[in-house]
């Protein structure tokens, strides 16, 4: 962290110390740990998954309410309608005065004490649906520094091959130079001119097809770190002196199994189907409740005549309520539920197979991005080799000066081989790291 303190206060230093020109370029050196800190604070695609995880958790709060006592209570005032009193068979009516102005009020207070487990279960899904939500937030993460690292590594290849092809320009620029000054004493023939010309656009259009590339990959990078638009990004040269461990395959396997995000919200939805079977089945079960209420009613109008008095009255008891149609409703309810049940835990097998194909399958590319660094080591060494021989006979005047441009290249191109074999080997541990959600 404080890596990532000092890099951040040396950017605002070198923001504000331009004044003016705050838009010129501002170069960088940024090292993954720093990128991921950033990500982490100014990603845009994490905020969402953070107001979730507080979202899920005020739920659960709500979930718990259902334990609390209920309480209502009421109050109103009327105007009553004199009645009207007739025979059964509606003759000799006549009028029935009763007071006009009416009252009442109403306490009511229940508790819940046996619900058949609804309320537990419902509890518990909500907290496991926080749970789904942190998780949302790891895979997430996990997602977004993946593809960091992807334009990280593409920026640190491109910026090699950007330096071969300006190396290589200016190379043939020199024999440009060279053919056109004997081609003006008639020794060169023109085609071979034109030849190294045409070479010459060719490279020039190339170098600025890599520059286009990398403003892309700058451009996703600063946007996704949020970072100013003038900003442009350098990888840590160090990255490519780090030795990265080599761990055996059961232990990628085991780490995936662990701590993959996809497996784990997978579990978790098990978890949650099952609640909710428990749930249906509660409905099989009659609930229990404490009861306590209180009424102040007037006037009193079930006298004839009425009386223009209030009456209160109290009650306490326990109510027990039973949903009979439950008895065959409930059976198809628990038959989905049980597909339901099983339809995710062959979606976690299933995920869990194809990810430990995925770690098979890198762990053995990974142990050959050793075998491909082995290999351009050699190559370096051998076209640094050819280029101190053909140095020594250009010297000597025995080589010709193409023979020197294509032993620089051959050198300039195993250096660049080399390079990029140390980033494969980077790119695939952090493939690995991602697969098995330690990224």
């Amino acid at each position: 962290m404080n890596k990532f303190f000092m890099f951040i206060m040396s950017l605002c230093t070198a923001l504000c110390s331009m004044g003016a020109y705050a838009q010129e370029t501002v170069r960088q050196v940024l090292s993954i740990d720093e990128m991921f800190a950033l990500a982490d604070q100014n990603s845009k695609s994490l905020r969402h998954h953070s107001t979730g995880i507080n979202e899920a958790h005020e739920a659960v709060n709500v979930a718990k309410n259902a334990r609390l006592p209920n309480i209502d209570a009421s109050l109103s005032f009327s105007y009553l309608g004199d009645g009207y009193l007739t025979d059964r068979d509606f003759s000799n009516g006549m009028n029935a005065p009763i007071p006009h102005y009416g009252n009442n009020f109403a306490l009511e207070v229940s508790q819940v004490i046996y619900s058949g487990g609804a309320i537990s279960s419902g509890i518990e899904i909500a907290k496991l649906q926080e749970e789904n939500a942190r998780l949302g937030l790891d895979a997430s993460r996990n997602n977004i520094r993946f593809q960091l690292v992807g334009y990280y590594l593409d920026l640190f290849k491109q910026q090699n091959l950007l330096q071969v092809y300006e190396k290589n320009i200016e190379q043939t620029k020199q024999v440009l130079k060279d053919i056109q000054a004997k081609g003006n004493e008639g020794i060169v023939l023109k085609n071979d001119i034109t030849r190294y010309e045409l070479l010459l656009a060719n490279l020039e259009l190339a170098r600025t097809q890599i520059q286009n590339t990398l403003t892309i990959l700058n451009n996703n990078l600063i946007t996704t770190l949020g970072l100013p638009a003038n900003v442009r990004i350098s990888p840590d040269k160090e990255l490519l002196s780090q030795v990265l461990p080599i761990e055996n395959e059961t232990y990628w396997t085991n780490t995936a199994d662990l701590n993959s995000p996809d497996l784990k919200r997978l579990s978790l939805a098990m978890e949650i189907n099952q609640h909710q079977d428990k749930i249906i089945k509660s409905e099989r079960l009659p609930k229990l409740a404490l009861l306590a209420g209180n009424h102040l009613d007037g006037p009193i109008t079930i006298e004839v005549p009425p009386i223009n008095k209030n009456l209160n009255y109290w009650y306490a008891g326990i109510g027990v309520r039973y949903k009979v149609s439950s008895l065959y409703e409930t059976k198809k309810s628990l038959n989905r539920s049980k597909f339901t049940i099983q339809r995710t835990k062959e979606q976690y097998d299933d995920a869990k197979e194809q990810t430990e194909l995925a770690i098979k399958a890198d762990y053995i590319k990974y142990l050959e991005t050793y075998e491909q660094l082995n290999t351009q080591q050699k190559s370096v060494e051998l076209a640094n080799q050819n280029y101190a021989v053909v140095s020594n006979r250009y010297k000597n005047d025995m080589a010709l000066i193409t023979d020197m441009l294509d032993a620089s290249n051959a050198k300039l191109s195993a250096e660049t081989q080399l390079s990029n074999a140390q980033i494969n080997i980077i790119f695939n541990y952090f493939k690995l790291l991602y697969i098995s959600g330690t990224l």
